[in-house]
């Protein structure tokens, strides 16, 4: 189990500290597949590389990290090397680019696998069969990634990103650059890493509310590096109880639907700046419900079983 406690991640620029998260608590459960969505620039992929340590620019401000009762030493990019991979583990962004254009993907891997004191002869059946899944022949690990599609390429990735059965997956916009079809298979796939146990509990970083719709077990909406809304998938999609989830799913285009009958909403403004984020809860400026107690922080509270909610009209707002 993943419990995140009061955590606070700034971005060092020469303007300022960027609060990028700013005091964010929530826990996934074994078994579970959060999905994690919100506008661009609100603290998702953030969050996702602050529970493996991947950005140098990140600082560490506070909070606790906890992964299976042990405490993550985030902090600490040296003290996170004998969690990576094999206790948390990710599946970057853009990870089409992450495998080196000038090694065949089978020496690469080989390669990766002895730096952490492992035998990549050791682990080649079951990278046979982990990429036999995802269905790709035992023939990719002869070839270089120019030869592979972009899926191919993503599902690599995967299997290589989940070889060692990490308890935690981070999965971060690993289907933004893919065709429809592609993003069917690598959805596909969370779902079975996950069924067979190959990670405990996995969290699904993306804009495309969609897919989350089909893989995750839960949705956390964030905004503006505070949370706005957790609750199952089905309550996220039918019955959101945070206004800003429901314009981010009334954005979404309806299959069927020409532009001429039905106009997309959209959201009205931009969300603020988080070198200096106003006080209060940061969606008033654009928030169709926005009153006089707005100007103070809403707590994210729980208003029904497995459904935490940060607004004061929360209560309101669902039963309407």
């Amino acid at each position: 189990m993943l419990a995140v406690s009061d955590l606070k991640i700034h971005y060092r620029t020469l303007a300022g500290s960027v609060k990028a998260l700013d005091g964010v608590s929530f826990s996934v459960a074994d078994g579970e597949i959060m999905g994690l969505a919100g506008e661009s620039g609100c603290g998702k992929s953030t969050l996702g590389k602050a529970l493996i340590r991947l950005e140098e620019r990140m600082q560490y401000v506070g909070g606790e990290v906890r992964l299976d009762d042990k405490v993550l030493p985030i902090a600490d990019d040296k003290a996170m090397n004998p969690y990576r991979f094999r206790e948390v583990s990710i599946v970057p962004q853009y990870a089409m680019s992450a495998l080196n254009p000038t090694r065949r993907i089978g020496r690469m891997i080989d390669e990766l696998l002895d730096a952490r004191g492992l035998k990549g002869a050791t682990l080649r059946p079951e990278l046979e069969r982990r990429l036999a899944i995802l269905g790709l022949a035992p023939d990719v690990l002869g070839m270089y990634p120019i030869e592979l599609s972009g899926g191919m390429k993503q599902r690599v990735v995967m299997v290589l990103s989940t070889l060692l059965d990490p308890s935690l997956l981070i999965a971060d916009e690993v289907t933004s650059a893919l065709d429809v079809a592609s993003q069917k298979k690598v959805a596909g796939a969370l779902v079975e890493f996950r069924d067979r146990g190959y990670v405990k509990s996995m969290i699904v970083v993306t804009h495309d509310l969609a897919i989350l719709a089909q893989v995750a077990d839960s949705i956390m909406i964030m905004y503006a590096g505070k949370l706005a809304e957790k609750a199952p998938t089905r309550t996220i999609v039918e019955a959101p109880a945070h206004p800003y989830t429901r314009l981010l799913l009334g954005s979404l285009p309806e299959v069927g639907i020409r532009f001429e009958e039905k106009r997309l909403p959209g959201i009205k403004g931009r969300p603020p700046s988080l070198l200096s984020p106003p006080v209060g809860c940061r969606f008033r400026d654009r928030c169709p419900l926005a009153f006089g107690k707005c100007v103070e922080e809403p707590p994210f509270i729980e208003i029904a079983p497995g459904h935490q909610v940060a607004c004061w009209k929360a209560d309101a707002h669902a039963q309407g």
